[in-house]
């Protein structure tokens, strides 16, 4: 066949394969669109288009550094392509790189004058950064800053006679406060700040006590059930309750991180996983996820929700009391669980995860930066992120770990996956999901993992979303953010 007649017939497969992904893209299979985009390219690498709809469908699945990584490209083969510096500009912003971010929409702007979708961006763009430039302004050094805890006396809170919620005699949350306050939760009223305030504040006092990475022990004939993100989904998570059991000290769970942001009953599930921490520390074990810091619950939702349900002071605590959650725990000797996953480089002994100080926002680089980002990647070695944060790492690399540190197997969350679960690495490495139908969207299902020792098998529950009242995922997050969801 003629070079041209070649070409001809590689642009109209590449064309077809744009469509079906674009329908897949519509049905939220980004995964699927992802793929056929990328087939697209393999014909025609030429086409803007592709590389900006892969660029977007990146961004749905989170994957904000291939997202910039595909609009660079496109801005690479056509300067003036406007698309390119949109989907560019708005995985900064995911980020929170709004410094970045905003070049682009500068750039946006300078190319569609005219375009009031694109001036309306970019003016809240230089909003957020006047912002960001005068709250970094006004910060007081780290070594200066006092506890908001200190500042804080829940005693002094008076309950008013007309509050008919759950409360807290003494200083005991027992098992009845927590049942009553969830029922309350589920028919949307709130609990009163003295409470929230004892809660958060105890809890915060049982966590700074413990290492950066947790041993559990599990006696034998005993179990423990690990969840993965649950983000703010409160429906769900009492689905996982009625499913499994309360925690308890016979039931107990380790939640592993991300229990905030994206799903618009945070405050709930966060002062839920929290009270039951506060009644039985060994019924409830939480290990800190990514958005458990400062950056992403300024852009998420969880610092705006906190700001409507309770106030400016509850931002700040939960903030400190985030830097005091592990990093890591290990069941029996054998199992390693991390909301992220592995580092940069080989030979991380559980003894220096053990000595991380945490007590900080995560760092952009490092062990507890990579603990907490990370993803596993099909192929050997290590490659960079599809986040653009942390970076993927393969099968060998899970081995030499395990190995290394006399473990069997890694658990891990962080990234959503259609069954709720996935087993990689050879079966060394399970990721487990708990946030069915994320953000409303994604129409996949939750999983947990029961262990039960002697013997530490994963047992896997899948399970569908349930209903939840109409309030919108992302109805408290930054409203700069929203207008690119």
């Amino acid at each position: 066949m003629p070079v041209m007649e070649a070409d001809k017939t590689d642009a109209v497969r590449a064309e077809e394969l744009k469509s079906q992904a674009n329908e897949a893209f519509k049905a939220h299979k980004y995964a699927r669109a992802i793929d056929l985009y990328t087939q697209a390219i393999e014909l025609n690498d030429q086409n803007v288009v592709y590389w900006a709809n892969r660029a977007f469908a990146h961004i749905k699945l989170e994957e904000y550094g291939s997202a910039i990584q595909d609009a660079s490209k496109a801005i690479e083969i056509d300067p003036k392509y406007s698309k390119g510096y949109y989907r560019r500009g708005a995985a900064f912003l995911a980020m929170g790189k709004l410094k970045e971010a905003l070049k682009d929409f500068q750039q946006l702007k300078k190319i569609c004058p005219n375009d009031r979708d694109a001036a309306k961006k970019l003016k809240e763009c230089e909003k957020a950064v006047m912002k960001l430039k005068f709250e970094e302004a006004i910060a007081v050094p780290e070594a200066q800053r006092r506890s908001v805890a200190d500042s804080i006396d829940f005693h002094a809170i008076d309950v008013e006679p007309q509050y008919t919620g759950a409360k807290i005699e003494g200083d005991v949350v027992t098992l009845d406060f927590v049942k009553k306050m969830i029922e309350d939760f589920k028919n949307q009223k709130s609990l009163h700040k003295r409470y929230a305030f004892q809660i958060v504040l105890q809890v915060r006092e049982i966590l700074r006590a413990l290492p950066s990475l947790v041993d559990v022990n599990i006696p034998e004939g005993r179990h423990l059930t690990v969840c993965g993100d649950v983000h703010g989904q409160f429906y769900d998570l009492l689905n996982i309750f009625e499913l499994n059991g309360l925690p308890s000290d016979e039931n107990p769970y380790l939640f592993n991180g991300d229990f905030v942001d994206r799903g618009s009953f945070s405050v709930e599930v966060i002062l839920t996983l929290f009270a039951f921490k506060c009644m039985s520390p060994a019924a409830m074990h939480l290990s800190r996820g990514n958005h458990e810091s400062k950056s992403m619950n300024k852009i998420y939702g969880f610092e705006g929700e906190v700001r409507s349900k309770l106030n400016e002071t509850f931002v700040e605590l939960f903030a400190e009391v985030f830097c005091s959650l592990p990093l890591a725990y290990v069941l029996n000797e054998k199992v390693f669980v991390a909301h992220g996953g592995l580092f940069s480089v080989d030979g991380v002994k559980l003894s220096e995860i053990r000595a991380i100080d945490r007590f900080c926002e995560p760092p952009e680089e490092g062990l507890m930066c990579e603990i907490l980002w990370s993803d596993p990647q099909p192929n050997p070695g290590r490659g960079p992120s599809k986040r653009g944060v942390g970076l993927a790492f393969g099968a060998d690399v899970t081995k030499r770990f395990l190995e290394e540190n006399n473990l069997d197997l890694i658990v891990r969350s962080h990234e959503v996956k259609d069954e709720g679960y996935e087993i990689e690495h050879d079966g060394k490495l399970i990721t487990v999901f708990s946030a069915p139908n994320y953000c409303d969207q994604m129409g996949n299902k939750g999983a947990f993992i029961r262990f039960e020792a002697p013997d530490l098998k994963p047992n896997i529950v899948t399970f569908s979303a349930v209903p939840h009242p109409d309030v919108k995922p992302m109805a408290y997050a930054n409203n700069f953010l929203q207008m690119f969801q």
